[in-house]
């Protein structure tokens, strides 16, 4: 296979694994850049990620329109075009609500990695507010403003909540903003938890952010693992490849 069908196969494969850990439900979307032109990037039509097939998937420019194709496309898609925009080094870019993030967006208490498997947050969450630039909207992500604005405000992170709406992830690789994107309610639960027994959470250091993250490797067994195990409760182990069909497209671009 080609190293676009690689990772569309991926798109599809990340679709199913986000709706089977309960990332997203019915609403909510993962795209990827294209590989051989950074200004474009591919994802799914307006459907459920848990049914999202290869056909769904449709390739959009970098103002989020798509390229010769009439069907109804995410209405969200200017999140994914804004981040892409401004972030090069962008391979994948995920929208969800998952519901343990949502309080951090409305407290002053900000959401940070106080789990090992958190630690790729990379430190305190920031939250987008769109009333702050916008007033009053539907909170819905609507045009390149707003998805300008918001690409801002997650900067040089990882990811960044949307008060009263979800959070926007983004990463190197597929892989990787699914691993983030999984275990960022998880951090966020046990943070909760952690609150209501009393006192303050403590989180991790920033050098114990930084020594994982010196130890990770997009191709390196432990993630693979991850990878075949989500896929294969979502029922889509068969379509993963081999670990091998992912090193060479999990890297970030520079053009």
């Amino acid at each position: 296979m080609s190293q676009l069908e690689d990772l569309l196969r991926d798109l599809v494969v990340a679709n199913r694994i986000l709706a089977n850990e309960d990332v997203v439900d019915a609403y909510g979307h993962i795209s990827v850049r294209h590989p051989d032109n950074p200004r474009r990037f591919f994802m799914s039509r307006s459907r459920a990620p848990e049914l999202v097939e290869r056909h769904d998937l449709i390739e959009f420019d970098q103002e989020g329109e798509p390229i010769n194709d009439q069907r109804p496309p995410y209405l969200e898609r200017f999140i994914h075009a804004a981040i892409f925009e401004a972030r090069p080094d962008v391979v994948a870019v995920v929208h969800a609500h998952a519901e343990d993030t949502l309080p951090f967006g409305l407290i002053n208490k900000p959401l940070e990695p106080v789990i090992h498997s958190g630690s790729f947050i990379g430190g305190k969450v920031p939250v987008w507010d769109i009333r702050k630039k916008f007033g009053d909207t539907d909170l819905l992500v609507r045009n390149m403003a707003q998805g300008r604005d918001l690409a801002k405000c997650l900067g040089k992170g990882h990811v960044a909540l949307m008060r009263g709406h979800g959070f926007a992830s983004a990463a190197r690789s597929i892989i990787e903003v699914v691993r983030l994107s999984v275990y960022l309610p998880r951090n966020a639960r046990v943070q909760m938890n952690a609150m209501r027994m009393g006192g303050k959470p403590k989180p991790l250091s920033k050098g114990e952010i930084a020594a994982r993250a010196a130890g990770y490797r997009p191709n390196m067994p432990e993630t693979w693992r991850a990878w075949e195990y989500w896929a294969t409760r979502a029922g889509c182990g068969d379509r993963i490849g081999k670990p091998e069909d992912h090193a060479h497209h999990d890297h970030a671009h520079k053009g």
